[in-house]
C-alpha cells in the first residue's frame, strides 16, 4: 500500500460511499525517570492483529530507545502482545509505532467461532464489570423494554449514550461500571464497562474494544456484542457498538485490541525491580491515506 503524499481530511470525506479505506497511525509512549531504574519488563498492545473481520494490518514497524529485547506474540484473545526487556534504563525511554492497517466495508458483522458464545470471560464480570444494585436495576428496566440480542444491545447503547456524561478527570484507568454509572460520567473507556456490565447481567456476551476512531485525540474503546450468526453459518456474530456516541462503529474505527476490560488491552503497561516512578506523555496521529469509493 501507497501511502498518500498529504494525509485525507475525514472530515470532507463521504464516508457513506466508501468502501476501502487506508490508516496510518503513528504512536510515540516515553516514559521519563528521575533517575535510573532497574529490569523494566514492558508490555505494548498497541499494534493490531494481521486480521480482525474487514480490517488487514499491511505493516508496522517499533522502535525503542534504548533498545531492548524483543518478543511479539498473541494472547489469549489473538491480540498482537509486544514484550520488552531492559537490564537498566538511565533517564528516559521511548516506543515509537508506525503502522499501516486497511479496511473494507463488509457486507455484515464480523464472524468469529460459535465457541466465543458461551465463553464464560465474555458472559462472567471481570474486576472492572462487576455489577452492583444500580447496574442491575438497570439491566432489568432495560429488560422490559427491548427484544433479547441485537436489539436489546442497540437498547443499551442508546440507553447509555443519553444517560452518561461525556467528562473528562472524573474517572481514571482503575474506575469500574459501577463506580462510573454511579457518577453519571467519565470517558470512553467508562462507556463501554457500563455497557458490557449490562450486557453480561442480560446474558448478551459482550467484549472490550481498544483503538482509534478518526478525530479522537487518543485511543478510544467501544463495545462488540455476540449474537448467533447467519442461519446454517456455525459462527457468531460480533457488532461493533460505540456508546459513547451512541451508534455502531464504521469504517472510521480502527481495531487494535480485545478482551473482557480495559486490563486486558491497556496500551502500555510494565514492571521494575528498582527505582523512582516515571512520568508517562505520549502522542498519536491517526490519519486517513487513500479511499476507494463505490462507483454504482
Amino acid at each position: 500500500m501507497s501511502i498518500a503524499p498529504e494525509p485525507i481530511d475525514h472530515r470532507e470525506v463521504d464516508w457513506d460511499r466508501v468502501i476501502r479505506a487506508g490508516y496510518l497511525i503513528r504512536q510515540t509512549y516515553r516514559y521519563d525517570y528521575p533517575g535510573p531504574i532497574g529490569r523494566l519488563d514492558h508490555r505494548l498492545v498497541i499494534v493490531p492483529p494481521e486480521r480482525f473481520g474487514d480490517q488487514r494490518r499491511v505493516l508496522h514497524r517499533l522502535t525503542s530507545v534504548p533498545q531492548g529485547d524483543l518478543e511479539a506474540g498473541p494472547d489469549e484473545f489473538g491480540n498482537t502482545v509486544l514484550a520488552l526487556r531492559f537490564s537498566r534504563v538511565q533517564e528516559s525511554i521511548e516506543f515509537q509505532a508506525w503502522i499501516e492497517v486497511e479496511r473494507a466495508l463488509a457486507a455484515g458483522p464480523h464472524l468469529l467461532p460459535v465457541r466465543w458464545l458461551t465463553d464464560p470471560r465474555l458472559l462472567q464480570p471481570s474486576e472492572l464489570t462487576q455489577p452492583d444494585e444500580r447496574l442491575a436495576a438497570a439491566a432489568w428496566a432495560l429488560a422490559d423494554r427491548a427484544e433479547g440480542g441485537l436489539p436489546m444491545a442497540a437498547r443499551i447503547n442508546s440507553w447509555l449514550y443519553d444517560t452518561m456524561r461525556y467528562r473528562p478527570g472524573v474517572t481514571g484507568v482503575g474506575t469500574t461500571a459501577a463506580q462510573a454509572l454511579e457518577i453519571g460520567a467519565g470517558v470512553c473507556q467508562d462507556y463501554a464497562h457500563v455497557m458490557i456490565a449490562i450486557c453480561r447481567l442480560l446474558g448478551l456476551p459482550a467484549r472490550y474494544v481498544s483503538g482509534h476512531m478518526l478525530g479522537e485525540g487518543g485511543t478510544h474503546a467501544w463495545v462488540e456484542v455476540l449474537v448467533p450468526g447467519p442461519e446454517g453459518s456455525g459462527m457468531a456474530a460480533a457488532w461493533a457498538f460505540d456508546p459513547t456516541h451512541g451508534r455502531l462503529a464504521t469504517l472510521g474505527y480502527v481495531t487494535v485490541a480485545v478482551g473482557r476490560d480495559y486490563r486486558d488491552v491497556a496500551p502500555t503497561s510494565g514492571t521494575y525491580s528498582r527505582g523512582p516512578s516515571g512520568r508517562l506523555t505520549t502522542r498519536k496521529r491517526v490519519e486517513v491515506t487513500h479511499l476507494e469509493y463505490d462507483t454504482a
